[in-house]
C-alpha cells in the first residue's frame, strides 16, 4: 500500500470508528510502525482534516455526536480530578476538552473525549506520569461538554455545585 492510499485508509478508518482510534491500532492494522502512522496524521492535519488526537487515539473532529455544547467553569486539585470528571459522565455529558489560561501562551486546550467512567479511570490512570493543565492556574479550568439535553446540562451544574467544584461569581 502507497504512502497516499494509507492516508486514506486512515481517514476511512476515523470516519467509521464511533470512538477514538490508536496510533498503536492503525498500525496494526495497516501493517507500519506507530511512528508512520504519527507521521501520516501529520500530514493529513496539514492537509486540512480535522483530525483530533485525545488520550485515547485519533477522532475526526466534525464526528462529534450531537447534542447540546455548553461550558463549565470549575476548580479543584488534583485529588479532585476524578470526583469532577465523573460527575460529568455520570449526568449524561461528554467532557471534550480541558481550557486553561496561561500567562504566556494565552488559552491551553487540551483535547479529552471523554463519556463514561471507564474513559475517565483511563484517563486517570494516565494522568500520573503528568500534571493536569490546571496546575498551572491554581485550579481553575473550564470544561467543553456535550449534552444531550439541557436538562443533562442543568443536572451536572447542580452536581459539581454540590460537590463545591464549581466556579460560581
Amino acid at each position: 500500500m502507497h504512502a497516499e492510499e494509507r492516508r486514506e485508509t486512515i481517514l476511512k478508518l476515523l470516519r467509521q470508528s464511533a470512538q477514538p482510534v490508536s496510533a498503536s491500532t492503525l498500525a496494526g492494522q495497516l501493517s507500519v510502525s506507530r511512528q508512520i502512522i504519527v507521521g501520516d496524521i501529520a500530514l493529513l492535519r496539514a492537509g486540512g482534516a480535522d483530525i483530533l488526537a485525545t488520550p485515547r487515539g485519533y477522532c475526526l473532529q466534525n464526528a462529534a455526536a450531537a447534542g447540546l455544547t455548553r461550558r463549565v467553569a470549575v476548580r479543584h486539585d488534583e485529588a479532585g480530578m476524578a470526583a469532577e470528571l465523573n460527575t460529568m459522565v455520570d449526568n449524561g455529558c461528554t467532557v471534550v476538552d480541558v481550557i486553561v489560561e496561561h500567562p504566556l501562551y494565552g488559552q491551553l486546550t487540551g483535547p479529552l473525549q471523554l463519556s463514561s467512567r471507564y474513559d475517565v479511570a483511563q484517563f486517570i490512570a494516565r494522568s500520573h506520569t503528568a500534571q493536569p493543565l490546571s496546575v498551572l492556574t491554581g485550579g481553575i479550568h473550564l470544561h467543553t461538554l456535550l449534552c444531550p439535553s439541557e436538562d443533562a446540562y442543568r443536572r451536572v451544574l447542580d452536581a459539581l455545585r454540590q460537590a463545591g467544584f464549581l466556579l460560581e461569581g
